[in-house]
């Protein structure tokens, strides 16, 4: 891909949300695999210490800033990343390029009841013919293989996990030999549930201004504490001991 640029020792592709959808709509095109991912803050810090990870974010094709503090953070490092490009944006533009294009999507992720509901309400908003298929995100490792042959099977051109990092991340980097027939595949985190409607989406307002993750953090204050009060630590010595350095 052009426009790579390197933050904190990843390669990122610098460019804006329309940019990421021109690659996207070639590949469905011309039928050729493109394999998405993200980077916020939280999973930068984790892919210090987990090699998994990192192997999986960074041998993918496509890889654009998801948090508002990658595009800060980058700027102090002299680096320019034009726009953060939210997952869950990219995918209701392609959920809705889905329905005028004539693909077909699967829906892999959360609990049975939201992936359920996710699919209900798409159904609604614009048709059945863009659902491929669909399965909750829990499942036992030796059940891998047969959810992948399901989602061969389903033909559908878009593939959407929303399973928690790094989980989701290892699956596709994992798999995406055997789903080379999917022409885009890319990880969404917990936006099922936002679509769903189990969890609220922060404001336009704080999405513009960084605090998304304080907006989730109000919900659900006992299970995200931790991860953000130390993973947003981390992260900013991370970005400080790289502009000591001069990197």
């Amino acid at each position: 891909m052009k426009n790579k640029v390197s933050f904190l020792g990843i390669p990122v592709d610098a460019i804006t949300m329309q940019e990421t959808l021109n690659i996207i709509d070639k590949a469905l095109i011309c039928k050729i695999q493109l394999h998405h991912t993200v980077i916020n803050a939280g999973k930068v810090v984790s892919m210090q210490d987990d090699t998994g990870l990192m192997k999986s974010v960074i041998e993918a094709d496509l890889i654009n800033a998801d948090g508002q503090s990658i595009v800060w953070a980058a700027k102090l490092l002299g680096v320019m990343i034009p726009e953060r490009v939210a997952g869950i944006d990219l995918m209701e533009q392609l959920i809705e390029k889905s329905y005028k294009e004539n693909y077909k999507c699967f829906f892999f992720g959360a609990e049975d009841k939201v992936v359920k509901e996710v699919v209900r309400k798409y159904s609604l908003k614009y048709s059945k013919n863009i659902i491929a298929g669909f399965r909750n995100g829990f499942y036992e490792k030796n059940d891998e293989k047969n959810i992948v042959n399901q989602i061969v099977k389903s033909k559908a051109n878009i593939l959407f996990v929303a399973i928690t990092s790094p989980k989701k991340e290892i699956f596709l980097n994992k798999y995406k030999d055997e789903l080379k027939n999917i022409s885009f595949i890319m990880g969404v985190g917990g936006s099922f549930d936002v679509i769903s409607g189990k969890t609220k989406r922060a404001p336009i307002f704080m999405q513009k201004i960084g605090l998304e993750w304080f907006y989730r953090f109000l919900q659900e204050p006992q299970r995200m504490w931790k991860r953000y009060l130390f993973g947003n630590i981390k992260f900013m010595f991370l970005v400080v001991r790289n502009i000591v350095k001069g990197n």
